[in-house]
Parts: C-alpha cells; structure tokens; sequence
C-alpha cells in the first residue's frame, strides 16, 4: 500500500500537512516511514499505521490551496518591486547560489527565481554534505547571496532548544555557514540565508548568516528563501532592506524566518538603454 514516493498524512496530526515518503526502514518488527514535507521543509518519520494514503485528487486540492498562497506572495513582490524603480536607470540585481537538500525543492525555487527575473545557481546537496562541498562550490560560483537550506526538525523528545543535538540538521546549516565566512567574513558583501523547518535560528545566526530559520521553531515553506532574497537582490547596494518588509515578503512570516540589518545587493547603472 505505501512505497516511496506514496503522499501521506499523519492521523496522530489530524493529517495537517501531506508529506511524501522518501525511505521505508524496518525497526524490530515495525515499518517506520521517513517523509519529507510535500510544500514545507520539515522531515519526519512515522510508523506506517500512523499513515493515510492521498489521493491523486486530495493532493490536487492540498497543492492548489498552496498555490494560491503562493500566488499570493508573488504578487505583492512583484507590485512593491515596481514602487522601487527608478526609470532613468537600469538594474543588476544580485547573483544567488542556492544549496539544497531536497531535488523537488530545489527546482521549485529555481523556476520562482526565473519568474521573478533573478540570476540563480541551483546545486542539491544533503544538508549533511553542505558543510563539506561549500569551499568548493564558492570557489567555482562566486555569488552576492548564498542560500543554504533543506529539511530540519526538532527531533522527539528533545526539549532543549538551544542545543544543536536537539534538532536534525541545525548543526549542519550551521557548520555551512562557517565555512562560507571563512571566504567572505563580510556580511554586506556576501547575504546568507540558511535554514529549514524548525532550525536553530539563534545558533545559525550567531554562525554568521545574515537571515535563519526559525524563530518560533516553526515550519517553514520550501519558496520561504526565494521571497526573502528575492528582495535583497532588488535592493540597492546603498540601502538597508526594511527587516520587517523582507520577512513580509515570506509565506511563514517572523514565525518562521528572521534576521539582521543587512545591504541590498542590486547595483543601478547609468543611462537606461530603451532599445
């Protein structure tokens, strides 16, 4: 009944998020199935009893509601961008280098980027590699914003939300993180976002990245670090983006995401070519 690739809810979560099975791991004489959030970047594992298989048409209607939200968001990035230019000049917005866990994550984001007229560089790679291929993919795809991100979560029973072993990648992200500031300890001249759902925001940040996931220790969606950078990369390398306009710009919101005063990284030029 259920196999890799099967999209599932938990009944023990009232079946609140749809999930799709990556693996299927035998413990004793029980099935446990490891799943990846279907739109947010949460992993989990359940035992297969816990599980309710989707329909082709749940998950439909499940994927439009999420659509529309997303519709949504693009939206009003697109009309505030538009109150931002100044017509005698022409715009380069900044280049974003994007690491991801999650292949089906990843190429959402890539085609977001594309619509919202952004130069990005899209690699997947496990959060448990990030940390070890960064010096490598900097080297090669030098970058004004790097995304770092994938799944994460609180891991059960762990109460302690300070401690990395609390959570499934924070350390990971974090480790990343540091070694991207090792070629670039300036935080204006390269923008980190790093992250997943539930991750530690606070050690993340301390690590160097400019923006995290999560504050509140919540869920957040897997076009969460398109939105936010998205902004950065329209603004003016002689401004400051508005902290609470940039979070705004997100689905999750200041629940999900957060982080410190940091430069635009879009460069105006002079004159404006029509033709």
């Amino acid at each position: 009944m259920f196999k890799i690739g099967s999209v599932v809810a938990r009944r023990s979560y009232n079946q609140d998020f749809y999930f799709k099975i990556l693996d299927i791991k035998k413990v004793g004489r029980e099935k446990i199935a490891i799943l990846g959030g279907l739109d947010y970047r949460l992993i989990a594992d359940a035992y297969l009893d816990d599980l309710v298989l989707k329909t082709e048409r749940e998950v439909m209607h499940y994927q439009l509601a999420d659509s529309q939200e997303v519709y949504k968001k693009f939206r009003k990035v697109v009309f505030d961008r538009k109150f931002k230019v100044e017509e005698e000049y022409f715009e380069i917005p900044g280049r974003i280098l994007h690491l991801d866990g999650d292949k089906d994550y990843l190429e959402q984001c890539l085609r977001t980027y594309k619509q919202l007229g952004l130069q990005a560089k899209g690699i997947c790679k496990s959060e448990v590699e990030q940390p070890k291929v960064i010096a490598k993919v900097f080297q090669e795809n030098p970058t004004d914003i790097l995304v770092l991100t994938g799944h994460d979560s609180l891991l059960k029973g762990k109460k302690d939300l300070k401690s990395l072993s609390s959570y499934r990648s924070s350390a990971y992200f974090v480790q990343a993180v540091q070694e991207a500031r090792k070629f670039q300890p300036n935080k204006d001249a390269l923008v980190i976002f790093a992250g997943g759902c539930q991750s530690n925001f606070e050690a993340i940040i301390e690590a160097g990245a400019n923006f995290a996931s999560s504050p509140k220790r919540m869920l957040i969606h897997a076009l969460d670090p398109v939105f936010l950078v998205e902004s950065i990369a329209y603004t003016p390398i002689d401004r400051t983006v508005s902290l609470k306009d940039i979070i705004n710009h997100t689905i999750t919101g200041t629940d999900g995401v957060g982080g410190i005063e940091t430069r635009g990284q879009m460069r105006r030029g002079y004159p404006r070519i029509e033709h």
